[in-house]
């Protein structure tokens, strides 16, 4: 079964692009830049739920980091990464998926765990969050939500890490650094009220935001933590994603 469904995932990787975030599409753009139409091909990484109760060993191969790094590695040693380091089977057990060698199995991982300590961060979601704790992590939800809400830029670039990026996708505008971001959210997405309410998304902090006045549904924020300060916003904004997490289009009343 997993050799055929390994099969068939590197057939759809050969016929359709690598899934992206909005950083590796482009470059980043002015915070008064007009924003672009959507891209609805699909090359969008897309987040989806996780278990609040896996490990967070689990949850570590599932943070957006970890998958967009994915995207840039060759197929089979995508699979062969996955299979070893997510799935847990031996070198052997892979060698016969494929029909090949045990060490060709340990020499496509080992190009694969170079090629992602260059892309991913050496501290994980995980490790942060746990470093945080649970006070820590209410008292980060909390603020943010309150800035957020209250239209706080003050209170919002203070969270906020020098370098930290925001995106929008399927827009494909990003904006990189503080001060852009803080410009972008006080003339845009502070002109109108909001309502947040917070959820998890690939073993990481999320947001569901609802846009005033009907306070209707427009986008899910994943974001990502470096050490203590925000590093990424990442506003996904497709209602399919949304209804995968099986939140309300509107809030009650």
């Amino acid at each position: 079964m997993y050799r055929i469904a390994t099969n068939a995932c590197l057939e759809l990787i050969a016929q359709r692009p690598k899934r992206l975030l909005a950083a590796d599409y482009r470059a980043a753009d002015a915070p008064d830049a007009s924003l672009d139409d959507l891209v609805r091909e699909p090359v969008w990484l897309e987040p989806y739920p996780t278990d609040p109760f896996a490990r967070y060993e689990s949850l570590e191969r599932v943070e957006l980091a970890f998958v967009a790094a994915l995207q840039h590695l060759p197929p089979t040693q995508r699979a062969v990464l996955i299979l070893r380091e997510v799935l847990g089977f031996s070198a052997a057990e892979v060698a016969e998926q494929f029909s090949t060698t045990i060490a060709a199995v340990d020499s496509a991982l080992q190009r694969a765990r170079r090629a992602l300590e260059q892309r991913v961060p050496p501290t994980s979601q995980q490790v942060t969050l746990r470093e945080l704790g649970e006070t820590g992590q209410r008292e980060l939800v909390q603020r943010f939500m309150s800035a957020w809400e209250q239209a706080d830029l003050r209170g919002l670039l203070e969270l906020l890490a020098r370098d930290a990026t925001f995106s929008m996708p399927p827009i494909p505008n990003w904006f990189q650094g503080r001060e852009d971001v803080g410009r972008f959210f006080a003339e845009r997405i502070f002109a109108t009220p909001w309502r947040l309410r917070p959820l998890r998304a690939n073993g990481q902090l999320a947001f569901a935001c609802y846009q005033g006045p009907a306070f209707r549904l427009g986008a899910m924020n994943v974001i990502t933590l470096g050490d203590r300060s925000i590093v990424a916003l990442t506003g996904f904004l497709d209602p399919a994603v949304h209804a995968r997490f099986g939140l309300p289009v509107a809030l009650p009343d």
